[in-house]
């Protein structure tokens, strides 16, 4: 918590040891790399609808260190694997399910388990009725009493936090570049 507080990166990249700044690299990649969208202007609605922080400004403070939560991230470039709902609940992947850490219980719980089949208990419009086998997930998102999950193949899972069933499952594309990146939820507008 300190070398955060201190300014070291939190990734543990050494850019002193680098021929480049990591301001000069985040200029770069966002000048030159092009983000695929399965839903054309989605980024254009996030700037409307997030929060902006401001850098001088803390996002966050450290509390509370556990070893007890084992989170597991498949590839380093995977990102949006860990998500705090509050100051004292935190949804994370470890291995091939997502568990629930609850820093005032101080109580680990498993809420998904992706490892065998995975498919809703009731059919919905556009929903995959027979779910899916062995998603390897690559993002998730919680909020509203949600959990979402997307999978390197394309795979979207939604389940209610407060029920024990998976709500809707679907594939966003069959191409072959599927992993789902990032994604959030919202509560709607209207």
């Amino acid at each position: 918590a300190a070398e955060a507080r201190a300014g070291k990166d939190i990734q543990g990249i050494p850019w002193e040891r680098l021929q480049i700044t990591r301001q000069d690299y985040r200029k770069a990649r966002l000048e030159q790399y092009k983000n695929y969208e399965n839903f054309p202007q989605s980024g254009e609605l996030m700037d409307k609808l997030c929060k902006q922080v401001e850098s001088s400004s803390k996002y966050y403070e450290f509390q509370y260190n556990t070893r007890i939560v084992k989170p597991s991230i498949l590839h380093f470039q995977l990102r949006n694997l860990l998500w705090a709902t509050s100051k004292h609940d935190v949804y994370f992947m470890s291995n091939s399910t997502v568990g629930h850490w609850s820093s005032l219980s101080h109580k680990m719980t498993d809420v998904l388990d992706f490892s065998g089949h995975v498919a809703p208990a009731k059919k919905h419009p556009g929903c995959a009725l027979e779910g899916f086998t062995g998603v390897q997930v690559s993002t998730l998102a919680v909020n509203e009493g949600l959990l979402v999950a997307g999978g390197f193949q394309g795979e979207l899972v939604c389940k209610s936090l407060g029920e024990r069933d998976v709500k809707f499952c679907t594939r966003t594309t069959l191409s072959d570049n599927a992993i789902t990146n990032a994604m959030d939820i919202h509560r709607s507008t209207r």
